[in-house]
Order: structure tokens, then C-alpha cells, then sequence
């Protein structure tokens, strides 16, 4: 009985590297059913056949082989073009599957062009005998294709590529892959497609954007050709200068390494029990920095590395520093003339030096720990960290790539709230987005520089500097999978982890990530924190104690006095009940105030507080003050507060704005404070029973 089904007309453009058994492919769905031509201009063979499956009338072209899809050859132009002019209701890809790596770079370009997808991974046979399995259903979610495996020259695996094809055909096209090509290059991208948008008439409308963007970045001669705007041809050369200089390389290179970073995190996670030797130098070192036994200390060394250099190496600049402010503060304190506006006198020397100066000197420590950051990212082996943290975020419900998000907290928590956009898995990005702030920011480095300097010999504030950043680690990942397993409880969408190949960094871009985030520090120390110096200044100095009140006493007792009369002192008093338990004290309390505003204004306060009345005092002075106000235990709690505790408002801020409900921002702010508090009680609490 025949069908009463209409005939629905296919178009599939067959695509695939030269030796790829794409003719196979072909002749095993076609048959003799197809004839030869030339592509209309162009002296390029054009295979096409016709013929019919179930109730699809299906018209098979045969594009030119090719390895790419740049505009390097007549036949990588030619089937671009076709693919763009004749829009295919699929493209099949047909790749060696023994040489699997090599062949996935033409499919990351058809990915990249939006098309409906499947991936033809033929010659199976020749891969299984070189050991190679693959995880078919991971990497089909990974690649956003459908994926059949063949022996086209014994025509396995041909219907199930054809039922491939039409259930591709006639489902809505929706898994749209975007690779992700590293923060600069992204950021050129995304000023390039702004650009592109308040210019649209300058190139065709049925090429995606982001496609000429990347086209016009990787310098591709057709696409530059139909660009004749001044507006957006200068800009675009910028970028191709500024990334050359940055990443010290030619963009179409850089673009092209993180395509083959791409696919080898995709194989990594996906290629199980292989005995296929690979003896690239990068794949070497990545059996070292990856291997299973030996990823995690080698990534622990790394980190402890970084940190001790940071405090050794920066404590020398930190002198400098110091120095120089004592100096300011001392000049302007004995230039003073003597009975004149003695407030302003101790707003500048107390309030503004001693507070914005006392955030300052912390500068070294913060450049040291992002140079130390940046060589780790620019060389290649953040990523590689990523995907060695693969295995534990697997097992509390994320994939290692939030962990890349993290590993941005370490510098600033809003960038790294903001990163957490790589993420297409909701849950997985809430969760990740709620313990960022676990991730010690730069900010607080100036916390825990004074702190561990205060209390602790030189030979162990190198480990106490580690074990606060190892502390916040481990509690996001306990964090994470309380959150995951309660309300944010889901599935965990897979996602490929780029393995970008090893790179020289160069001097230039070391310079241009270091002083980016050390600006933004710097940045903060002249806006908020002076603006909040003042502030608390005001909070300290005023209201001031009848001069009786201060009649008999030194100059020390006369401080102690005016400080718990103001209005910081009433404060910190008032709450000073609730944190004794944590061993604080209203000074503590105070100070944590203010961190609310910005955590580096904790060091801030209390370079006020003890400030007042020697403005000559400088950061040895302010640690020796705490040494004898607390204890080492003491000191020790105070860091684990500031780790834990509420973010800063900025944080607050983008947590509300990338999350897109007050709810997420408050759980986090009054989550993560009483999460600090009890925190800090055991340990406080403990602790005195141990140490008396």
C-alpha cells in the first residue's frame, strides 16, 4: 500500500577532510544514483545524487575536501558557500575516526556556522584496533551533534546515517555550540560584533555575526573584502594589533590553537582505554600535570609556590611603601602649624593616609599574586588545573569548568561571578555563582598579610597563607554539593574542558594582566576606600569626650577613652556581645564593618584606630599593637571571619544583576555570615580548649 505521507525534500551537503572516506560515504548512500558536474565559476567537481528514503526525497552534495573552512582555497570557499547560499537541511561531516583529533578541526568550523550537524566517524574498524573507544553519548552532548559510527567500505553504519540525518532534518535546530576563545580574544569579539550590529548593511544578513566577527579577527581575505566601513575596519585591526602584542601571536594562529584546545579537552574527556601513543610536547607534559596521581600535588606545589613568593617577594616593595607613608605622615604632621584646623590635620594624616595608605602598601602583595596568576594562565595551565579538578567537581555535581570561574575569585569576585556565563547549565552556574566569594580576592590578601605577618615565624606564613586559600576551597566544594544535592538539586550538563596548547607568555601580556587587576585595586584604594576612610574617620573622631573626662590620663588611656566615646566605639560596643564568643573584640567588630563596604577597608580601620595620635606609626607598628591586643588563635579566627563572611557590596551587586533576583543575593550575603560565625566559634571555641 503506498504512502499518503507527502514527499519531503532533503538537501544534506556531505563534508569531510581529503582521505576521510567521504567517497565512500557518498557512493554507499547514493549508489550509481548521482552525477558529476563543476560548481558553477570554478573548475571544482560537484557530486550530486538523488534518491528516495521512506517518505524523504533525499539530494546528496558532495563538497571538495578540505580541511577548513577559511579562505585559504577555491575549495574551502566553495563549500562554505554552498552551505551558506544553499542553506543544507544537514551537513554530514565524515571523519577518519583514527585520526579523530586532526579531523574534529573542520567540525568546530561547521559548528561555529550554526548548521544542523552530524558527525559520519568513519573507519571505526581502524580506530577500535588501535585502541581508541569512545564515549559516543558524552561527546555527542559535548559536540552538540549527533555521532554514527561507520565502516563505510562494508557499508556499516550507512542507515543508521541516514536515520541520523532525518531525525536531524526535521528536529528544530536549538543545540548551538559556541566555542570559547579565552577572555582577550572574547573581549575583541564582543567589541567587534557591537560594531558589526551598528553596521549591519556592511555584510551580508545570512551570516551569523559572530561568525564574521570571528572571520574578520582570524584576518579571512573574502570576509575583509565585503567590509569596506572605515568604522569597523580600523577597530578590527586594532584588536588583531592588540592581541599580536598581548598574546605574542598572530590571531588566525591563536584562534586556531584554541579551536585544537577544544577538541582536545572534548577527546580528553571522551576517548577512554587508548594505547595510541602521543608524543607532542604538550600531550607529554599533560600526562605529568594531568595524571590522576600526580595532578593534585603538582597543582598544590604550584599554588604554594605562588603565595610564598608573594608574601617573600612583596614584603620588600611593601617597606618601601610603608616607609614612604610614614614619611608623608610625619611631614605633614610637624609642617602642621601648631592650634590650626587640628581636624583636618587628623583627616589627612589619620584618615586618608593612615587608611587609604594603609591599603596601599598591600599593592606588592596583590601585583605579585596576579604575575604569579598570570603565568600560570598565559603558559596554558590554568586549564590543565581545571580539568585536574575535573574529578572531585564531577563528584559534588558541577564539571571542572566551574572551576575556572573560581580560580577568577582569586583575583576579584565580581569578574568571576560575571565568568560564571560559561556555564549553560542554570543550577550549575547558581551554585558555582553562591561560593565565589569563598575564593580569596585580592582584597583580602591585605588582611591576611597583616595578620599572618603579626602572628606567625617566617617558615610558617608561607603554609598559614596556603591553608586560609586551601580553607575556602574546600568549603565552596562542601558548599557546592550541599547546594547541589538540596535546592539546586539537577543534573549536571556536560561541557568539553579546552586544553589550549603550552605557550611562552610574553612580557608584555604578563604586564597587562598584572597591572589590569592591580589598577583595579588600586583604583578602589582612591575611590571607595578613601570615600569609606573618611567615613569612618569621621565614625571614630566624633563625638569627642568632655575635656574632664580626659583630665589625668596619658595619651594612650586619653585614646582608649575618645575611641569608645564615638560613634564607631558605641557601635562596635553594641555588637561586640554577639562576636566576643569568636574572640573579638568592638575594635574587631568595628573593623568588620566597614568590610562589609569593602574587605581591604578592614585593614583600613584599624590603621585609624591605632593610628590616632602618632601619625608616624606605620604597618610594623599596627601589627604590633595586635600582637598585644590578641592572640595567635585570635588572629587566626579574624582571617577565617573575613574569608567566609558577607561580600562587599559590589559583589552583592552582581550577584543580584547575573542571578536576576534579590533572593540569590541576600541567601548568599546572610548565608555566608552565619555560615562564618559558626564557623569561626568552633574553631575559636576549640582552639581554647586545646591552647588554654
Amino acid at each position: 500500500m503506498a504512502s499518503s505521507k507527502p514527499i519531503q525534500k532533503l538537501t544534506v551537503a556531505l563534508a569531510g577532510n581529503p582521505n576521510s572516506g567521504k567517497t565512500t560515504v557518498f557512493n554507499g548512500l547514493t549508489g550509481a544514483r548521482h552525477r558529476v558536474a563543476n560548481y558553477p565559476g570554478v573548475t571544482v567537481e560537484k557530486k550530486e545524487g538523488h534518491f528516495r528514503y521512506r517518505d524523504y526525497e533525499l539530494n546528496v552534495v558532495d563538497l571538495p575536501g578540505t580541511y577548513s573552512l577559511t579562505a585559504y582555497s577555491t575549495e574551502e570557499l566553495v563549500a562554505r558557500h554552498f552551505i551558506f547560499e544553499e542553506h543544507p537541511d544537514v551537513v554530514v561531516d565524515v571523519l577518519d575516526a583514527s585520526n579523530i583529533e586532526r579531523n574534529l578541526y573542520l567540525a568546530t568550523q561547521l559548528m561555529e556556522m550554526q548548521v544542523p550537524l552530524v558527525l559520519a566517524f568513519n573507519m571505526s574498524d581502524v580506530a577500535e584496533s588501535r585502541g581508541l573507544r569512545f564515549d559516543l553519548k558524552q561527546m555527542e552532548k559535548l559536540l552538540g551533534a549527533r555521532i554514527v559510527p561507520m565502516v563505510a567500505s562494508k557499508r556499516k553504519g550507512i542507515d543508521e546515517l541516514l536515520e541520523a540525518i532525518v531525525e536531524t532534518a526535521t528536529q528544530e535546530h536549538t543545540n548551538v555550540l559556541t566555542l570559547h576563545y579565552g577572555h582577550e580574544i572574547e573581549e575583541e569579539l564582543s567589541k567587534i560584533e557591537n560594531l558589526l550590529r551598528e553596521h549591519g548593511e556592511v555584510f551580508p544578513e545570512k551570516y551569523p555575526i559572530r561568525w564574521i566577527a570571528l572571520k574578520l579577527l582570524e584576518g579571512d581575505t573574502e570576509v575583509r573584502d565585503w567590509i569596506k566601513e572605515a568604522a569597523v575596519c580600523e577597530p578590527v585591526e586594532a584588536s588583531r594589533e592588540h592581541l599580536k602584542t598581548v598574546l605574542g601571536d598572530n590571531t588566525d594562529i591563536l584562534i586556531a590553537d584554541r579551536r585544537y584546545g577544544f577538541i582536545s579537552g572534548a577527546c580528553q574527556e571522551t576517548i577512554k582505554d587508548t594505547v595510541q601513543s602521543r608524543h607532542d610536547t604538550s600531550d607529554m607534559i599533560d600526562a605529568v600535570l594531568t595524571n590522576r596521581y600526580l595532578g593534585l600535588p603538582i597543582f598544590a606545589v604550584l599554588m604554594f609556590a605562588v603565595f610564598y613568593s608573594t608574601f617573600k617577594v612583596g614584603k620588600y616593595p611593601m617597606g618601601w611603601l610603608e616607609w614612604f607613608f610614614g614619611w608623608l605622615g610625619a611631614v605633614i604632621y610637624n609642617s602642621w602649624p601648631q592650634d590650626t584646623l587640628l581636624a583636618v590635620r587628623s583627616l589627612v594624616v589619620d584618615g586618608i593616609i593612615g587608611g587609604v595608605g594603609g591599603v596601599v602598601i598591600f599593592l606588592p602583595n596583590i601585583l605579585m599574586l596576579f604575575l604569579g596568576i598570570a603565568i600560570l594562565e598565559d603558559t596554558g595551565y590554568m586549564a590543565r588545573a581545571a580539568f585536574v579538578m575535573d574529578r572531585i567537581m564531577h563528584k559534588i555535581g558541577l564539571h571542572g569548568k566551574s572551576f575556572i570561574p573560581m580560580l577568577i575569585g582569586f583575583g576579584c569576585s565580581v569578574p568571576a561571578i560575571m565568568a560564571t556565563r560559561i556555564l549553560e547549565n542554570r543550577r550549575n552556574r547558581l551554585a558555582t555563582m553562591l561560593v565565589i566569594p569563598l575564593m580569596s580576592c585580592g582584597a583580602r590578601i591585605a588582611i591576611y598579610t597583616l595578620f599572618v605577618a603579626a602572628f606567625f615565624p617566617d617558615y610558617l606564613q608561607g603554609p598559614m597563607m596556603l591553608l586560609i586559600y586551601f580553607v575556602g576551597i574546600v568549603l565552596a566544594i562542601v558548599c557546592i554539593q550541599i547546594l547541589r544535592k538540596t535546592i539546586l538539586k539537577g543534573e549536571t550538563v556536560p561541557f568539553v574542558m579546552e586544553l589550549p596548547p603550552y605557550r611562552m607568555p610574553t612580557l608584555k601580556g604578563l604586564s597587562i594582566h598584572m597591572w589590569d587587576r592591580g589598577w583595579m585595586y588600586l583604583k578602589k584604594a582612591g575611590t571607595v576606600i578613601l570615600m569609606i576612610s573618611i567615613v569612618l574617620w569621621a565614625a571614630i573622631s566624633y563625638p569627642k569626650p568632655a575635656a574632664e573626662r580626659l583630665t589625668g590620663l596619658d595619651e594612650l588611656q586619653q585614646q582608649s577613652v575618645a575611641l569608645q566615646f564615638s560613634v564607631a566605639g558605641h557601635v562596635g560596643k553594641a555588637i561586640e556581645p554577639a562576636l566576643k564568643p569568636l574572640g573579638f573584640d568592638w575594635k574587631i567588630g568595628t573593623a568588620l564593618i566597614g568590610a562589609s563596604m569593602a574587605k581591604e577597608v578592614f585593614v583600613s580601620q584599624l590603621s585609624i584606630i591605632y593610628s590616632l595620635g602618632d601619625s608616624e606609626e606605620g604597618l610594623e607598628a599596627l601589627q604590633g599593637h595586635l600582637q598585644e591586643d590578641y592572640t595567635p588563635l585570635q588572629g587566626f579566627c579574624v582571617m577565617l571571619f573575613c574569608l567566609i563572611s558577607a561580600p562587599c557590596i559590589a559583589t552583592v551587586a552582581i550577584m543580584r544583576r547575573e542571578s536576576g533576583a534579590w533572593k540569590w543575593a541576600a541567601f548568599q550575603y546572610f548565608g555566608l555570615t552565619a555560615l562564618a560565625y559558626v564557623i569561626t566559634l568552633v574553631v575559636y571555641q576549640t582552639g581554647r580548649l586545646f591552647l588554654g
